[in-house]
């Protein structure tokens, strides 16, 4: 296989990681936040509900949640499974997992804060709406960053996990043409191209820190 071929199908499935990747960061960091409030409920039913479903999704194998959403239809329900399904399984166990690890990184953020900072937003007139989006969230965002860019580095590496169930990304191309030519090749292109999007991914979420550094 020519290297402009060989390039062409990998790009193709770099294309199809990168959507994992964009979808997941578009709905899991929202829904972290919706998870990290359940999870500091003063409601003990929904604190509780919502810390189990953060301890099963940290504590299970995100390829064994990725199977579950994929065929769990069809076993439990009788469902038929389509092609489209399959992207739409990966996208909802990725979101369901990433939020979990999200949640747990903004609750400590929110826990650092001191209550000082309420106190005294309550007495320059906030409410409690105004004190979290306008005091609180800008720094919680700052002290959680480092964390969250740990996760999405993660991220770049584990829409690899998508081949499980035989979704066509980065990773399920590169083996297939490793094992149709027997060379090394495809692994050193893939490779790079996660290095070279891990890179960029850092560089970015590098930025964003830096941006917010006046709340130092």
């Amino acid at each position: 296989m020519e290297l402009g071929v060989m390039l062409e199908q990998l790009l193709s499935g770099f294309a199809s990681s990168l959507g994992i990747f964009l979808w997941t960061i578009v709905l899991a960091i929202p829904f972290g936040f919706v998870v990290c409030f359940g999870r500091m409920s003063k409601i003990k039913i929904i604190s509780l509900i919502v810390k189990i479903y953060i301890d099963i999704m940290r504590g299970t194998p995100l390829m064994l949640q990725l199977l579950v959403w994929y065929f769990g239809p069809y076993y439990i329900f009788g469902a038929t499974l389509s092609q489209q399904y399959r992207f739409i399984a990966i996208v909802l166990g990725f979101v369901f997992n990433y939020a979990a690890y999200f949640a747990e990184i903004y609750r400590s953020g929110i826990q650092s804060m001191s209550i000082g900072q309420y106190e005294a937003a309550k007495l320059l007139g906030y409410s409690r709406q105004q004190t979290f989006m306008k005091i609180i969230l800008p720094q919680v965002i700052k002290r959680v960053l480092p964390a969250m860019t740990n996760e999405v580095i993660t991220l770049v590496k584990d829409t690899s996990l998508a081949y499980a169930i035989a979704y066509s990304e980065l990773f399920a191309i590169t083996k297939q043409i490793a094992a149709a030519q027997t060379s090394f090749m495809p692994f050193i292109i893939a490779a790079i191209f996660y290095f070279v999007f891990n890179y960029i991914v850092s560089a970015i979420m590098n930025l964003i820190e830096k941006k917010l550094g006046y709340y130092q």
